[in-house]
């Protein structure tokens, strides 16, 4: 079940973090580290009303923020869309122990589908260059691949923008 995150979640969603953080090394893609993603980023997403996680129980299995803010290394990119109102997903994981079981689709369906409510133009993401499996699954959904940005702090390669139109 997906449902709005909750303050008391953030422990276990750190886990989460943590466990794909260790696994995506294992793989040799060095996305997130002991900085990032961390609680306070975790806490202003729920006070925002935009992190969301797959419960299994009451244990949380899954989580995605999906946010109507720009972060300002996306001013510059060439988006499909004129600049309006957008969703921007964050922070997709999903712990795993529970990775292959369609959870990460059932929180992409999800976003989807509540920008459909909410008339939003497109969803918009980032997703690590050196994560081939993560460029795979949005591809596969349909998200046209873009630019490339940089988040310097978390590595030397670029991350790629992608965009999937909402609105026609």
């Amino acid at each position: 079940m997906i449902q709005a995150s909750k303050i008391s979640h953030i422990d276990q969603i750190l886990d989460i973090t943590q466990d794909c953080a260790k696994r995506m090394a294992d793989e040799g893609i060095f996305q997130w580290n002991e900085a990032y993603p961390n609680s306070e980023v975790f806490q202003k997403d729920i006070e925002r009303g935009e992190l969301y996680v797959f419960m299994s129980g009451n244990t949380v299995i899954g989580c995605i923020v999906i946010s109507t803010y720009m972060d300002k290394v996306y001013e510059t990119v060439k988006w499909l869309t004129q600049n309006s109102v957008h969703y921007y997903i964050h922070r997709l994981a999903v712990h795993p122990n529970h990775q292959g079981k369609g959870i990460a689709r059932s929180l992409m369906d999800f976003a989807e589908n509540l920008a459909i409510q909410n008339n939003i133009a497109s969803i918009r993401l980032d997703t690590f260059s050196q994560n081939l499996r993560n460029q795979k699954f949005y591809d596969a959904r349909g998200y046209k691949q873009l630019e490339s940005i940089y988040f310097t702090n978390q590595s030397e390669f670029p991350f790629y923008c992608y965009e999937l139109p909402i609105i026609k």
